[in-house]
């Protein structure tokens, strides 16, 4: 593995308009990616709190025939410690960041993965390696 995909990355095709370039990577680079266990819980949570209906299931299905196909990696003893002495070192320099994202990129951190984000100033803080993929494959996730 090479990259670990943050939330609104994988979330990038099931959306209405997704961005092309960020579905041409994924597809470039699908096979070297996987994600965090933190992440598949915030797509399983946002589905989850969607009123029943065509777009519950559109997301219900991507999350089940795609994102379920990829690694998932733990948040385990080794990214605790990790994510532990960043904040640490964070708040002694007055500098705070998301408690969610810092745990995946300490899942990143420990397992030398770049994390995959639309979002790189969510990571500016983390010492962890960051890339963002902007703007065919033209496939989309719709019902």
């Amino acid at each position: 593995m090479r990259y670990l995909l943050d939330t609104n990355v994988l979330s990038e095709p099931a959306r209405a308009r997704p961005d092309l370039s960020v579905l041409e990577q994924l597809e470039e680079h699908g096979g070297q990616s996987c994600t965090a266990a933190i992440v598949l819980h915030e797509l399983r949570y946002g589905m989850a709190r969607l009123a029943h209906g065509r777009r519950r299931r559109v997301l219900e299905r991507y999350l089940d025939e795609v994102v379920a196909r990829l690694d998932v990696l733990a948040y385990d003893r080794q990214a605790a410690v990790w994510h532990a002495a960043t904040r640490a070192r964070l708040e002694a320099r007055g500098q705070s960041t998301s408690f969610v994202d810092a745990q995946i990129a300490a899942v990143a951190a420990v397992n030398e993965l770049t994390v995959v984000t639309r979002n790189v100033d969510h990571f500016a803080t983390l010492d962890v390696k960051v890339a963002t993929w902007h703007t065919p494959l033209g496939q989309t996730f719709r019902e």
